[in-house]
Order: C-alpha cells, then sequence, then structure tokens
C-alpha cells in the first residue's frame, strides 16, 4: 500500500477548504482517508498564520513510514521545514505561444525594426 500525504477538497463552490490527509493512493481524492494531519485555506492571505495548520509530528511519523507528499503538499513542508524545500518545476515549453502566434511575433518585431530605421 502506497501512502501519500495529498490534499481533500472541501468547501463551497467557489470557496475552497482543504484538509491535508494521509490516504492510500489509491483512494479517491475527497473518499476514505487515515489520518488528517493539517488544513489549508487558499482564500487567506499568503502571510496569515492560519492559512496552512500542519500538525508536524504527525507529518514526520507518516514520512519516516514512507508517505509521499504531492507537489502542493511538499511545498507546504518545505516551507514549514519538515522536508528541504523541493524544486520549483516549471514547463516553459508550454506556455509558450503555438506557432502562427510566433510568426506574427516575429512579423511585427520586423516591422517595427524597420520603422525605427527608416
Amino acid at each position: 500500500m502506497t501512502l501519500k500525504i495529498r490534499l481533500a477538497r472541501g468547501g463551497a463552490k467557489k470557496r475552497p477548504h482543504y484538509r491535508i490527509v494521509v490516504a492510500d493512493s489509491r483512494s479517491p481524492r475527497d473518499g476514505r482517508f487515515i489520518e488528517r494531519v493539517g488544513t489549508y485555506d487558499p482564500l487567506l492571505p499568503k502571510d496569515h498564520a492560519d492559512r496552512i495548520n500542519l500538525q508536524e509530528e504527525r507529518v514526520r511519523y507518516w514520512l519516516e513510514k514512507g508517505a509521499q507528499p504531492t507537489d502542493r503538499v511538499a511545498r507546504f513542508l518545505g516551507h514549514a521545514e519538515i522536508i528541504p524545500m523541493p524544486a520549483q518545476r516549471n514547463n516553459p515549453q508550454k506556455s509558450k505561444p503555438k506557432a502562427k502566434a510566433q510568426a506574427r511575433l516575429d512579423a511585427a518585431a520586423e516591422a517595427a525594426a524597420e520603422g525605427a530605421e527608416g
């Protein structure tokens, strides 16, 4: 059984509130879990004390047992200095404009360069 430390969504529509839970990786996101180890309220400001609440002792216990945090939870744990801060993943290829948009940008840049010269 592989364990994950992940977010389980709660709250009303457009008002998310998450529980940080330890769950079997095969169970559904909002379904059965083993233990609740914290909460996350994304609507609060980033510097607010109640934005992320963790039971550090229980989190450390589950990490020793082999639980793997998801990317978002790993960032929370890194900020709390429970684990080393994970490297920030970025895929700049995916956010690049597509071929036609790049061609339009290149044409606009050439036109601007010619206008500046003449």
